[in-house]
């Protein structure tokens, strides 16, 4: 078998490299303010379907392979992405105005979690097996045999990010860690990184190929959203990944519950990710946490989902320090190139939105003005009291990008109040002594955890790892099932469901069940884990 040519501007139905049959549109780019030359199309309805069809197909054949089997099938789309060299990252840099080390290193990520879920699938033991031995002389009533396992879920809907080309793309955690389970992929590529997108897709096809995937494995399409809602409703379609915007997010949601047979969303779209410092942890070190702050506001030009887009500061003799500092750093930072025009558009407007309230005081923003016929986002931080916080609920919104709000408050009650009016949130940061927690009136441990999946105590939360023990999601609207995380092996958990084969022979049964067990997993066999 042999994966079609393709071409920058192509889309994979399973295997099959084809043309779309819709509204063609063309790659921004971003730092030169232009179009590329090359033309994409979108797929018709139609031709979504059939990726979908496919998927179905190739399900019950792909979720009866052997872990092993679909580990290497990982390692082969790692090995394939690597293959692509310097044009991957070459297109990527054209498409998000991203630089060449960032997209290294997001490549690197990509790779790598393709290759932990290979890992965790050669090891085995996620599928969490369940074990109870029939109890025939059980009185008053005999106990039949039960073993449980975890089972995938169907064909999967993946939406690409707009602010990581490779990382939460293409090859990204949602499709690594649904291949992992069991489930095919229907990829929606973002529009921003088309180019992008369609080379990784060629990997992927290319990686199916080789290790024997049934055909439908797999599919990329460059498509609207009116066919991408299509695709959420089309009823082989048993899970939705999302990455974006909250409005995004939220549309997808409404068509997969107005289903005739709902299906999970797992959807990440917005935060704002407080951080909470007080006077204890800049007393000593005020410049260094200041710093630190306006290091990861600007990060990425303030486009990551975990930039700190809120403060809360105690106030204290250091405030005007840490603020001056604050101010210091960011009239010396300078503007950069956004992700697109919409979302430059989209920061501008938020900024100004907030600049303008009563109460709302510009602290400091990058003396380096934004060049007019370029996608820019000028760094710049705000400052109100906590009153006027509360008082203003389009305060705590999310702007995505290099800002955020630094609200001065001036009784512990104050910064309990604004927390605890706050939605829910990817991650929530403490900066403060160890005495100042334990004498405090308020648990701020159990209120930050309430809004958040991950807290901090001290650091930043710009960086993800993808580890075993990492939380990527939280209450809504950060993430639609704050059960759930998008990053690190946890991820697996939301394509698949448990299962329980009763009273089977035990030829019948999967390794992972079977009595000898073959695999080497561990088990949990009558309520004790064992091997």
């Amino acid at each position: 078998m042999n994966v079609t040519p393709a071409s920058l501007t192509t889309s994979f139905i399973g295997n099959e490299a084809v043309a779309g049959n819709g509204d063609f549109f063309q790659a921004f780019v971003p730092i030169r303010h232009e179009y590329l030359a090359d033309e994409f199309s979108n797929v018709t309805s139609g031709q979504a379907n059939l990726a979908v069809e496919k998927a179905a197909t190739a399900f019950p054949i792909y979720a009866k392979l052997t872990s092993t089997q679909r580990a290497d099938f990982l390692l082969f789309i790692a090995s394939e992405i690597e293959a692509l060299g310097d044009e991957l990252i070459e297109q990527a840099v054209l498409e998000s105005g991203l630089p060449v080390a960032r997209l290294t290193g997001e490549r690197g990520r990509t790779t790598g979690q393709l290759r932990m879920f290979a890992n965790l699938l050669r090891e085995g033991s996620w599928v969490d097996a369940r074990i109870n031995p029939a109890l025939p002389n059980r009185q008053p009533l005999p106990r039949p045999d039960l073993r449980r396992m975890l089972v995938p879920l169907g064909p999967v809907v993946v939406f690409g990010a707009s602010n990581f080309p490779l990382a939460f793309s293409v090859a990204g955690g949602d499709t690594a860690s649904a291949l992992a389970a069991g489930c095919p992929v229907i990829f929606k590529a973002h529009p921003s990184h088309p180019g992008t997108s369609s080379l990784v897709g060629k990997a992927i096809v290319s990686a199916a190929v080789k290790a024997g995937m049934p055909d439908g494995v797999f599919s990329l399409l460059h498509a609207s959203n009116e066919t991408a809602q299509e695709l959420v409703a089309h009823p082989a379609v048993k899970a939705v990944g999302f990455t974006g915007s909250r409005a995004g997010g939220m549309a997808l949601l409404k068509v997969a519950q107005s289903r005739p047979e709902p299906i999970p969303v797992y959807a990440e779209m917005s935060a704002v990710n407080p951080v909470v410092i007080f006077p204890g942890a800049i007393q000593k070190n005020a410049v260094a946490v200041a710093s630190g702050l306006a290091a990861s506001v600007t990060l990425g030009v303030g486009q990551f989902c975990t930039n700190p887009g809120l403060v809360f500061l105690l106030d204290s003799p250091q405030t005007e320090v840490f603020l001056e500092t604050v101010a210091e750093r960011i009239r010396a930072s300078a503007p950069a190139t956004m992700l697109n025009a919409g979302i430059c558009q989209n920061y501008q407007r938020g900024v100004q939105n907030s600049r303008v309230l009563p109460g709302v005081h510009v602290l400091a923003e990058a003396e380096t003005d934004a060049e007019t016929n370029r996608t820019e986002g000028k760094p710049i931080v705000l400052t109100t009291t906590a009153p006027l916080f509360l008082s203003s609920p389009a305060l705590a919104d999310e702007i995505f990008g290099p800002t955020t709000l630094i609200v001065v408050c001036h009784t512990e009650t104050d910064m309990a109040e604004c927390v605890e009016s706050l939605e829910g949130q990817l991650t929530a940061t403490i900066y403060a002594t160890s005495d100042e927690i334990s004498s405090s009136g308020f648990d701020w441990v159990a209120l930050l955890q309430a809004k958040a999946g991950r807290v901090l105590f001290g650091g930043f939360p710009t960086g993800v790892e993808v580890s075993e023990a990492m939380t990527h999601g939280g209450p809504f609207p950060a993430t639609s099932d704050s059960r759930t995380t998008s990053v690190g092996t946890g991820a697996i958990l939301r394509f698949v469901r448990p299962f329980t084969y009763q009273s089977f022979p035990d030829e019948l049964l999967p390794p992972a069940l079977q009595n000898a067990n073959p695999l080497g997993i561990w088990r949990n066999v009558d309520g004790v884990m064992m091997k």
